[in-house]
């Protein structure tokens, strides 16, 4: 199999770089006229897919949204994550996990091997230390999967992490970006890549990444591609995949005002490609 780098690199060439995210929330649910449970869970899962499957370069499952209905809520994320990874679609479980020692190799485990949430890849936390995710590179190289650190994020809560002095001098937040292109240094395009916000004002230094970028926050939270363009020099813009959840699901449960409003989206894209 080639690594997941590879594989994104291909499917943003062919589809376009959008993720888009399933997000069931239960706003969302309500505007579909579903109900709140593991059935009209169940059905918003299978809209996402039809509508999207094939169709866009990576899908999103937002893994909190289908915790809440407890195993029947895990046992529809299963099904949603082996009917994309079957039909050949890259899926990235939105786990933000993070822990230490055997509770991170679980984690590593249970989204980044072939057991029923095998995904392509899976967000994790850096922010027990960077090297408490060694687990979870060490699962993605061994199976060919991919792992998004977080490293800036647009919530207003995170500077004060993020943006604290490291060892070094610089941010953590820069800290965690050298990290993650140490992972990928000679690769022909990493499998490690970084979650910074769409919105943020700046970015760390990333010239040294050769991995993806995941930008969430498109649409609904304010970011856009004017946004993406400020936050990244031209010569990263090909590793940039804007990532876009309730924005597109708003069209829904109309499948082909779904699909509609994920194509229009990524047009406004099209530019990162070129």
């Amino acid at each position: 199999m080639s690594t997941f780098g590879v594989r994104l690199r291909a499917a943003m060439a062919r589809l376009g770089p959008l993720c888009v995210g399933i997000d069931p929330h239960p706003q969302l649910l309500r505007d579909w006229g579903l109900t709140e449970d593991v059935d009209g869970l169940e059905r918003f899962a299978e809209i996402c897919v039809e509508a999207f499957d094939g169709r866009v370069a990576l899908i999103k499952p937002q893994v909190a949204f289908f915790e809440p209905y407890g195993s029947g809520g895990i046992a529809v994320l299963e099904r949603t994550i082996e009917v994309l990874r079957g039909s050949g679609t890259l899926v990235l479980a939105d786990a933000k996990r993070g822990d230490i020692g055997s509770t991170m190799a679980a984690y590593a485990r249970a989204w980044l091997t072939d057991g029923p949430l095998g995904s392509d890849a899976v967000t994790v936390s850096p922010y027990l230390g960077f090297g408490s995710l060694a687990p979870a590179f060490e699962a993605a190289r061994e199976h060919g999967r991919g792992v998004f650190v977080l490293a800036a994020t647009s919530n207003p809560e995170g500077p004060q992490v993020q943006a604290a002095a490291a060892v070094d001098g610089g941010t953590v937040a820069q800290a965690m970006v050298d990290e993650v292109a140490a992972r990928n240094r000679g690769a022909e395009f990493g499998s490690v890549g970084v979650v910074l916000g769409s919105t943020l004002s700046a970015a760390p230094e990333l010239v040294e990444l050769n991995g993806p970028i995941l930008l969430p926050g498109v649409g609904a939270q304010g970011g856009g591609a004017d946004s993406v363009r400020a936050l990244l020099p031209t010569h990263l813009l090909s590793a940039a995949v804007p990532a876009a959840s309730r924005e597109v699901l708003r069209a829904g449960p109309d499948i082909s005002a779904l699909r509609a409003k994920a194509e229009a989206l990524g047009d406004d894209f099209a530019f990162l490609q070129r």
